[in-house]
């Protein structure tokens, strides 16, 4: 496994650009997905672990374009939020993933966090700072059976005891969020300091995709957290909500990118060393018949991926302009519909390529092969069987969907 780095902690002297608006938001996310680009399959052979361009990230701005205006933030749509993150996967899906719970616990503290919490974390978001994720656990009987504790101690704050796995962004945060259960059985969440003691995070991903998301475990012993950085998140689901929503959109957007770097590449290979099969009577495999086909045909899923995504994405800025229990389960279900079949044309596309490309697009060496790997591992985040059945429900007897945060 590859040693961990130490975390930098953004300073005066080298502080985070401020995005102004959902314009210049797009314009620095193309700009680092064409960076990020050159190096993705080197870092996915060699599992580098990519705290340079973690940091570009950070210094870039985009991690505080969800803060509120009122906190100097770009406070962007969720249609210009998507977009970010599909440009950062076709270049990186690793790197796209990282920042996915950052967004959604900013959005945590929009939503429960007090004013003073609000008011301290959207400066730390707009510094710079990262935040991760601790919220997954494996053993237990299902996704919800979350058995991390937070008990309160003698002096008012909190002790947090647990283990977490899936922990993708913890390696490289600053704060991590960390999901656990009060004695009441309720659901919080405690903003934790990357090196606070009693807490370590261990590099043991070994994913066979999104190979350098560095999605380990973190292990909590004890750990004390004061009561101003404990968020109430079960009231989250007592109302309509988008919390689900927002968080299924930007894996959406994610395997949305994986499909059109996949196909791409494709694309490129085919024009520039694929031969044509001898039966075609053409000169150039680009000139075959049969992959026009077969690149129409995937080109056409991919538009349409690309069309529910924006349609997810609007949907969910219309229910943030009006949440009501109506509009937040027509962004539930508009989001639930572009993660299905996003999901099928990440995997599609990322196996298409071999197809397509032809023998040596096999070869470990080109690493074609991460695209596939990529989607395959990213899309089983979740089910999409049961977002089809939710989808179903909802359309043959208008049944909303759960609030749980999964849709």
């Amino acid at each position: 496994m590859t040693a961990p780095a130490p975390v930098r902690t953004a300073t005066a002297a080298d502080p985070a650009r401020v995005i102004a608006d959902d314009a210049e938001a797009l314009a620095v996310a193309a700009r680092l997905a064409d960076e990020f680009r050159a190096g993705a399959a080197e870092r996915d052979r060699d599992r580098r672990l990519p705290y340079a361009e973690v940091e570009r990230l950070s210094a870039s701005g985009l991690l505080g374009i969800t803060v509120p205006a009122a906190h100097g933030g770009a406070d962007v749509r969720a249609e210009t939020l998507a977009e970010v993150f599909r440009l950062l996967a076709t270049a990186d899906p690793s790197l796209a993933q990282i920042p996915q719970s950052h967004f959604v616990y900013v959005g945590v503290l929009r939503r429960q966090g007090t004013p003073a919490q609000q008011e301290f974390f959207h400066r730390e978001v707009l510094a710079g700072r990262r935040l991760g994720n601790a919220q997954s656990e494996a053993g237990t009987r299902h996704i919800q059976d979350i058995r991390t504790r937070l008990t309160p101690a003698a002096d008012g704050s909190h002790l947090l005891t647990g283990v977490k796995h899936y922990c993708t962004g913890a390696l490289f945060a600053h704060w991590i969020p960390v999901l656990a259960r009060a004695e009441d059985g309720t659901l919080q969440v405690a903003y934790v300091p990357r090196d606070a003691p009693g807490l370590t995070v261990a590099d043991d991903w070994d994913g066979m995709g999104q190979r350098t998301t560095a999605s380990g475990t973190v292990r909590l012993e004890g750990v004390r957290v004061p009561a101003d950085r404990v968020v109430p998140h079960h009231l989250t689901f007592q109302g309509p909500q988008l919390h689900g929503a927002v968080a299924q959109l930007l894996h959406t957007a994610i395997d949305t990118g994986i499909a059109a770097a996949a196909l791409a590449e494709a694309a490129e290979f085919v024009r520039t060393r694929s031969r044509p099969w001898f039966e075609s009577g053409v000169a150039t495999a680009a000139e075959d018949p049969l992959l026009i086909q077969r690149f129409g045909e995937l080109g056409i899923q991919l538009r349409a991926t690309e069309a529910l995504l924006t349609a997810a994405a609007r949907a969910v800025d219309t229910a943030t302009a009006d949440l009501t229990d109506d509009t937040a389960a027509e962004a539930s279900i508009a989001v639930a519909a572009a993660k299905a079949h996003a999901a099928t044309t990440a995997v599609d596309t990322g196996s298409a390529l071999f197809e397509l490309a032809g023998t040596r697009a096999a070869l470990d060496s080109l690493g074609l092969h991460r695209h596939w790997r990529d989607a395959r591992t990213h899309t089983l985040h979740d089910p999409a069987r049961w977002k089809v059945q939710h989808i179903g429900r909802y359309l043959l007897n208008g049944t909303r969907p759960p609030r749980h945060g999964l849709l």
